[in-house]
């Protein structure tokens, strides 16, 4: 099974600093200066194997699907910053499991999610921006389905759901085990709804659900800025942000932590790579900006997450029938 896929970066969300994300709005969406991110195409060549089949033999495992010949030298290239296997095993993600990743951009997660999943029984559902939004929107979901629709032997039959600041549920109330999201908290902030994510995260879970959150992190002796236009965000602040809407923070990691990163960029955390911005929005460069510099201190410093909804008898009291009365938004294949 040879071939070849064009991934469009076109931001389903913005880039996940992990470039399922790589850090750009998501169609339709107010976003923080990372919708500014330059949209880039990769090619990836497909694993000669199907993954069902070796699941079948042998056990298809995370590491297979890591190193799945379909994810492009591009996405490999950022595997030493964002740590793939080491994140999904400390959210604690099975390869049986339903998971919702929220936000895939241009499908850096998707690429390991899927297959793994697709070969061990579970189930990937993308969460993104609604393309009756706008025509960007719409653009964005046709290009990130173009790129899986045709090779479901290795993707599986990648489900869909709609999540942005007007969105209705992420699913059936209490029915998957996951939601995931990369690098997306500040877009959130920037669009005046990163409590309804919770929210809406915490409705969909059932009881002892994950949810698992990397996130660019601010430090604590910098101020932060409601919006988050640096793309920087309080680990504090995520974290009561979930505990608002329910959950408990059951751990917290520095796997994808990055001491060098002072997150005091003169573009934010785009200033970084993968994004690596030059100029401001006019063309300008500071004086004495020295790129290089930006290139050495790598990826961001990252948060990295693991709340749980707790079981139904801990609930707040309310949670279940406000979130069992709620409409479930249509799925489209």
């Amino acid at each position: 099974m040879n071939r070849i896929i064009t991934t469009s970066f076109l931001a389903l969300a913005l880039a996940a600093c992990g470039s399922g994300n790589d850090d750009a709005a998501p169609a339709g969406e107010e976003a923080s200066p990372a919708a500014e991110a330059p949209q880039a195409e990769t090619e990836m060549e497909t694993a000669e194997a199907d993954p069902a089949e070796a699941a079948a033999d042998e056990g298809y495992t995370l590491e297979k699907s890591i190193e799945g010949t379909w994810r492009s030298e591009a996405e490999r290239a950022r595997d030493d910053y964002r740590n793939p296997a080491e994140t999904l095993a400390f959210f604690g993600i099975e390869g049986d499991d339903t998971v919702i990743e929220v936000w895939p951009g241009g499908g850096w997660y998707t690429n390991i999610l899927a297959p793994w999943l697709n070969a061990n029984g579970g189930t990937f559902i993308a969460a993104v921006v609604s393309p009756e939004r706008s025509d960007r929107a719409a653009e964005a979901l046709e290009a990130y389905q173009s790129n899986y629709a045709p090779y479901t032997d290795t993707f599986g039959e990648i489900q869909y759901t709609y999540y942005d600041s007007e969105s209705g549920p992420l699913g059936e109330p209490g029915s998957v085990d996951a939601v995931l999201t990369f690098r997306n908290i500040h877009n959130w902030m920037s669009g005046d709804h990163a409590d309804k994510f919770f929210k809406d995260a915490y409705a969909v879970l059932k009881p002892g659900g994950v949810l698992g959150v990397v996130e660019h992190r601010l430090p604590s002796a910098l101020n932060q800025d409601p919006s988050a236009q640096s793309g920087y965000v309080h680990q504090d602040y995520v974290t009561r942000l979930a505990e608002e809407a329910g959950f408990k923070l059951d751990a917290a990691s520095e796997i994808n932590a990055n001491p060098a990163d002072t997150a005091d960029h003169p573009f934010g955390v785009w200033t970084l790579p993968p994004v690596s911005r030059t100029t401001d929005s006019d063309g300008n460069t500071p004086d004495g900006f020295d790129a290089e510099k930006y290139q050495e201190i790598g990826e961001s410093d990252r948060m990295t997450l693991r709340f749980v909804k707790p079981a139904s008898d801990d609930a707040p009291a309310g949670d279940e029938d406000a979130a069992a009365s709620e409409e479930t938004p249509a799925e489209t294949e």
